[in-house]
Formats: C-alpha cells, sequence, structure tokens
C-alpha cells in the first residue's frame, strides 16, 4: 500500500506540473464562471431554478469535455513511459507491477475528478453564500456520476495505454473511442434502430452499453422522471428499471466497466513484454 501511494503521489506532482492540467482546470472553473455570469441561476427551466437550473447546465456540459479529457491525458500514461523509454528505470526502483500501475490509475483519477467536483462544489458554496437554497440530495448524486463517469474512462484509456506501442497511437484510438460513443448517444440512431423493426428492448439495451447514454438518460431523469423527453423508449426503461433502479444502475454500470477494463489493462500490462 505505501508504494501504491507513493505512485499515486508522483502521478498527481507530474500532473500538477503539465500544462493540460491548467488547461482541464481553467475549463471547468470558467464553465461555473461563465453559468453564473449569465444568469442561468435566475432563469427558469421544467421547475428547476437557482442551483438546480446550474448544476443541470453544468452536468450535461460535463458529459461533453470530461470523457475526452480524461481519454486524451490518460492513455499517455502506459504508452508515454513506454514510448520515453523509462521503463527500464521505473521498473527497476522496489515497486511490485501492481503497485505501480494501480497506483498511477488512482493518482490520475484524483487528477481528473478533483477540479471538476471543486468547480461544482465552488458554485454550491458560492450560491449558499448569496442566500440561495443548496440542492444537497442532487448536488451528491450528480457528484457520484460524475466520479462513475471519470472512473469508467480513465478505465478505457489505461487499458488503451496498456495494449498500444505509441503514445500518438494510442491517442488516436481514444479519440475513435470518443466519437464512438457520441454517436450511440445520438437519439436519433434509437430511431432508425427503432423504425428497422429492431425490438425496443434490443434497441435501448444497445444504447445503454454506452456509459455516456446512462449518464445522460440518469441526469434527465432527475428533472423528468417520466423521461418524456426520450420518447416511447423511456418506457422500456421505466419498465425495466424503474426510477430508483435506473439511478442506481447509472452509478454501479460505468463503476464496474472501468474496473474491468483497468483489470484487463493490468493484466495485458503484467504479462506483456515491458521493456
Amino acid at each position: 500500500m505505501k508504494h501504491l501511494w507513493l505512485t499515486a503521489y508522483t502521478d498527481i506532482i507530474e500532473s500538477l506540473r503539465a500544462k493540460w492540467f491548467f488547461v482541464y482546470s481553467l475549463v471547468f472553473g470558467g464553465l461555473v464562471v461563465l453559468l453564473f455570469a449569465f444568469g442561468v441561476t435566475e432563469s427558469r427551466i421544467m421547475g428547476f431554478t437557482g442551483l438546480s437550473r446550474l448544476m443541470v447546465t453544468y452536468i450535461q456540459l460535463a458529459m461533453a469535455i470530461l470523457p475526452v479529457f480524461v481519454l486524451i491525458t490518460t492513455v499517455r500514461s502506459v504508452a508515454g513511459d513506454r514510448e520515453a523509454g523509462v521503463f527500464e528505470y521505473l521498473l527497476s526502483l522496489p515497486v511490485g507491477l501492481g503497485a505501480w500501475y494501480w497506483g498511477k490509475l488512482l493518482g490520475r483519477f484524483l487528477v481528473v475528478f478533483l477540479p471538476v467536483f471543486l468547480a461544482l462544489a465552488a458554485a454550491v458554496g458560492w450560491g449558499a453564500a448569496k442566500g440561495a437554497e443548496v440542492p444537497w440530495s442532487l448536488f451528491l448524486y450528480y457528484t457520484g456520476l460524475l466520479m462513475a463517469l471519470a472512473w469508467c474512462f480513465l478505465g478505457i484509456g489505461m487499458l488503451l495505454s496498456s495494449l498500444t506501442r505509441s503514445a500518438d497511437v494510442a491517442q488516436g484510438a481514444a479519440f475513435v473511442i470518443w466519437l464512438a460513443a457520441l454517436l450511440f448517444l445520438d437519439l436519433i440512431l434509437l430511431g432508425v434502430m427503432v423504425q428497422q423493426q429492431l425490438p425496443s428492448e434490443t434497441a435501448v439495451a444497445i444504447a445503454l452499453a454506452n456509459p455516456m447514454q446512462v449518464f445522460r438518460t440518469a441526469t434527465m431523469m432527475l428533472f423528468d422522471p417520466q423521461l418524456v423527453l426520450l420518447g416511447p423508449t423511456a418506457y422500456v426503461i421505466l419498465d425495466h428499471f424503474g426510477q430508483a433502479g435506473y439511478m442506481a444502475f447509472a452509478m454501479l454500470y460505468p463503476t464496474l466497466l472501468g474496473a474491468l477494463f483497468a483489470g484487463g489493462g493490468y493484466l495485458w500490462f503484467k504479462r506483456g513484454d515491458l521493456p
């Protein structure tokens, strides 16, 4: 455990010195500032006002930005060290392969999640200081969803980083995966599958295999419990999961998926030709 935490600490320090982390933090901090500046907290949508409205908007923006940032930055973790030729030095240190791999994963998770969480927490703190009512249940659930989404794509990034030999190839593959996730996020795709007489249960299952679609539907369910915006597909989701069941599924599925991908990456990393 000591070696794991030391590896995580080393990765955190390395990330804090990188330019991408400054841009990453600036993006999410700037989002909150812009949302306040444009008076999002003063608007109303489907009964959501104040901080609730801000969090709904913030979470939708984070869904589009967080996965690609996590993928592009994480895929360089193993592939970058391999390409730079520093594996021999790193693995000659008295640190086990498991502690090194999972330590880098833990350190990178803290680095990619904390700016997102701190920006949201700062918005809530600022709103509370101004006298706005804080929807704590919404805040806690959105925090859990962001953790699950970040962990999921972090696991995908570590798997890609272990499989590829070049950081450029890893980044290209990460970008393709992000585009594929966006493609299956499109609700028009569901309409096409249903139009081709694909059973509705099968179409919804294909869509919900995408963690970004699971995340998006969960955020919609909080302000649209009947999922009116999804149309007929909402009946399939609500009949099979129910509201509480789907909200739990939206937390557990991306987390388990990320752990599965990260575990696969570790097995490949451990059994592969490291140098």
